[in-house]
């Protein structure tokens, strides 16, 4: 299969360089994964890159707005059936797909591979040992997760999957994926031992378990810091390691907003 990277102009704390949109192609026929945000010199280029060839879906990761707005209007302008998990805002697929479910392309096909965590909504795609890793598996930003043991789990499932190489949603192609998914897994698990002595030395908020933790981050990272807590501290929680005082729902809730105000 093909495979065609394009980038997307918006660069910035949450989407690094920008974010990618592949166009693959299998015989004379195309799909588009992941055509981002609605912008017309993108959209412009997707068009350009797909002229030769007929479309035949589009496909998206997750409705974040770095990924999908423009799938709805491009999927009307080509005529073509645009694929995800569920609707979210400014996006809704016509046809919703799930964890095995095939998209076929040419002679070829798309294998839909659920991964919730970044978001509960989230999909990657396998096309042989190619996957197509949207937010779940990036370069060049950190990634925020919603779901700290969905996307343990997730991860750990990535690994049982013949793979040759990452296609990640924003940032380079990764060789070596084992490699990626290992450093992934233990980062995560050693963030999640420093916030254990962060709590032990005395933190007893987020905010203080984030100053602690992530002190020789830039603070303009520190919102994204702090969700990546939150999702590390409700995990802790499900185990049994920690406990909650006070209001700790009504926390969970301000933190998801403070991290959704941001997004936009």
């Amino acid at each position: 299969m093909e495979t065609q990277r394009l980038l997307a102009p918006n660069p910035g704390l949450f989407t690094g360089p920008g974010t990618n949109t592949y166009v693959l192609r299998s015989g004379d026929d195309a799909l588009i994964v992941d055509p981002g945000p609605i912008e017309p010199s993108h959209r412009t280029a997707i068009l350009d890159a797909v002229a030769a060839s007929p479309v035949r879906g589009i496909l998206v990761t997750h409705s974040h707005p770095d990924h999908a707005p423009l799938a709805n209007p491009l999927g009307a302008e080509l005529d073509v059936p645009v694929y995800g998990y569920e609707p979210g805002p400014g996006f809704d697929p016509d046809i919703r797909v799930d964890d095995g479910d095939r998209v076929a392309v040419g002679s070829e096909e798309l294998k839909v591979v659920y991964t919730p965590g970044h978001s509960a909504d989230h999909l990657c795609f396998l096309a042989g040992d190619l996957l197509f890793t949207g937010d779940h598996i990036m370069g060049g930003s950190t990634v925020v997760v919603e779901d700290m043991v969905a996307y343990l789990a997730s991860l750990r499932r990535l690994s049982n999957i013949t793979l040759q190489r990452l296609y990640p949603g924003h940032g380079p192609v990764m060789d070596d994926p084992y490699a990626v998914i290992d450093d992934y897994i233990s980062h995560r698990l050693e963030r999640e031992q420093q916030i254990i002595a962060a709590l032990e030395a005395g933190a007893g908020t987020v905010g203080a378990v984030v100053e602690a933790v992530y002190a020789d981050v830039d603070p303009a990272l520190h919102p994204l810091a702090a969700h990546s807590v939150a999702a590390h501290l409700h995990k802790l929680l499900m185990d049994g390691k920690v406990t909650f005082a006070g209001e700790a729902p009504a926390l969970w809730s301000a933190i998801v907003g403070l991290i959704g105000a941001s997004r936009e």
